[in-house]
């Protein structure tokens, strides 16, 4: 059922606060082992692993495992069954597939994230601004306008009157980014923190119309969640300050 292998999280990171203090929204009641399942948008994958492993640190005995991808195709894999308990989507669109569902209620906004132009470190194609993409001469990589990179990307080239046609449509925007490190593209549209998680290997490049195609991410614990209560701690965590600091941290907006 999963398009994407579900991988645990290691459990080496240590707990941030002392030993039995309760201001630690994930602190551990109980014992045995539990496993924890989070489907999150491609763009989580570096900070909700972090996040993982503060979990498992807090609730010893427990595997948070993750199953990361496109929002669009988690959201259907939900609904059409597979065993989750926390969805954590790219945009309030592909969450409304779950909620419309009956398979998650209430969900919140936890970051926002914005678009740049991601080029090679070299920027051999001397892009400079998004009217850059249009030009037919530039390799352009572009999420599929299903996903909610894609649908980002869209409503960005629309506010600009450019139209861009790109050289390759991917299923979400890690698959996207990779294309500008291997050196196939000469750009691609990508979020602000994917840039950063790349490490040097590309450049992000600043464009004023991403101010119009901000993708606010929300997240829920679901309906049919095997394991609700850590569910809900491991949404807890996600919205108290120590979550809000892995993940501005890493270039996502507080909403």
């Amino acid at each position: 059922m999963l398009a994407a292998t579900l991988s645990g999280c290691g459990s080496g990171a240590q707990d941030a606060s002392p030993a039995g203090t309760s201001s630690d929204p994930s602190a551990a009641e109980g014992g045995g082992a539990t496993t924890l399942t989070v489907f999150a948008a491609a763009s989580l994958t570096g900070t909700f692993t972090e996040l993982g492993r503060t979990f498992e640190a807090a609730h010893p005995g427990t595997t948070v495992r993750f199953n990361f991808g496109s929002s669009a195709t988690l959201a259907q894999q939900i609904v059409q069954g597979a065993p989750a308990d926390v969805f954590a989507a790219a945009s309030p669109a592909t969450m409304e597939t779950v909620t419309g569902a009956s398979l998650a209620a209430n969900p919140t906004t936890f970051v926002r994230n914005t678009l740049q132009i991601a080029v090679p470190a070299d920027n051999p194609a001397k892009v400079d601004d998004l009217a850059d993409l249009a030009d037919p001469r530039t390799k352009v990589a572009l999420c599929a306008v299903q996903v909610p990179c894609g649908a980002a990307a869209a409503r960005a080239l629309d506010t600009a009157g450019l139209k861009v046609t790109p050289v390759t449509l991917e299923q979400d925007v890690k698959a996207t980014l990779t294309k500008v490190e291997l050196g196939e593209v000469d750009a691609a549209l990508v979020y602000r923190t994917d840039v950063i998680a790349s490490g040097g290997k590309v450049r992000g490049i600043d464009f004023p119309e991403a101010g119009k195609a901000i993708n606010d991410y929300p997240i829920a614990t679901l309906t049919k969640a095997p394991a609700p209560d850590l569910a809900g701690r491991f949404v807890a965590l996600v919205l108290s300050p120590q979550g809000r600091d892995v993940l501005t941290g890493a270039g996502f907006d507080a909403p």
